[in-house]
């Protein structure tokens, strides 16, 4: 049996939203929906000073959060084993621990106390960068909450670093019925020159090249899910751009992590970042190892 998928839960309409999502996920996958919630005050109890916290109060009230959240999540179906746990640590931090076994985790693109003009939260966007599983933010329109397009989108960068990403976008389209949208974004470096001829052969090379390498990273996938229907895009332009567009018609848009260590942490790139903070349906974020 798959692992169980992991949602956050804070009480917040974004986190509803995910978990609505993650139920329907974990209905499709058929496994068990381990519902989350990271009571930071709680880590507190065993630090000094206390702060004068209530700690009854927190207790009460964070449990009284994952108790709605399993109430919520089995109204929406029986057929889900579902199981609610408070956990005494930050928000990133639990989710970040419980993604060790998990099969992906689901996170709400906001947070209770994000600030009104940010795009993604701040909890969202750690778990994102640093969980060892995949992992799931959940936003975008309705229609495409909902699958009202069956289609799932996948970025293809290289060959060599694009095998995670496509198998499970392959495996979401396999669960949904769905069809995969698989981009490619290219540049001619000649045609980032201010004032230079644009040599038709020039251009021809560099999409012959795309097209190569997109036909090369298919070529596994295609061979597990040969019922699937694929569509392929090779895109001259931006990365970022290419996705964003693709999204607006996808149920689910599937980018690879090349997670990056540096002084400041775990981080995700531009094309990643521009992703989770603008498009139009829900993004999983896989690793590429």
């Amino acid at each position: 049996m798959e692992r169980a998928l992991v949602v956050g839960v804070d009480g917040s309409d974004s986190s509803l939203r995910a978990l609505d999502w993650a139920v329907d996920e974990a209905l499709r996958r058929g496994c068990e929906l381990h519902i989350v919630h990271g009571s930071s005050w709680e880590w507190y109890e065993g630090h000094e000073p206390s702060f004068a916290i209530n700690r009854t109060s927190v207790r009460t009230y964070a449990d009284h959060i994952a108790a709605q959240a399993v109430e919520r999540a089995q109204n929406r179906t029986s057929a889900v084993k579902v199981v609610g746990q408070v956990l005494p640590a930050d928000p990133a931090a639990a989710l970040i621990h419980e993604s060790r076994e998990a099969s992906a985790v689901i996170v709400g693109n906001r947070g209770r106390s994000e600030l009104t003009g940010l795009l993604l939260g701040s909890v969202s966007l750690v778990v994102a960068a640093q969980a060892e599983c995949p992992v799931i933010v959940v936003r975008g329109e309705e229609r495409n909450l909902t699958g009202g397009f069956r289609r799932v989108a996948v970025a293809v960068d290289t060959a060599k670093d694009a095998a995670p990403a496509l198998e499970f976008a392959f495996r979401a389209a396999q669960r949904r019925d769905a069809a995969v949208h698989a981009v490619h974004a290219w540049r001619c470096p000649a045609h980032d020159l201010p004032d230079y001829p644009r040599a038709e052969d020039a251009t021809d090379m560099h999409r012959d090249l795309a097209e190569a390498e997109l036909a090369q990273a298919l070529r596994g996938q295609l061979r597990v899910h040969s019922d699937l229907t694929v569509h392929r895009e090779v895109v001259e332009g931006r990365p970022r751009t290419a996705l964003l567009d693709a999204a607006k018609s996808a149920d689910l848009l599937v980018v690879g992590a090349r997670r990056r260590k540096g002084h400041v942490g775990m981080q995700l790139g531009p094309v990643n970042h521009a992703v989770l903070h603008h498009a139009a349906c829900p993004v999983a974020v896989v690793p590429h190892s």
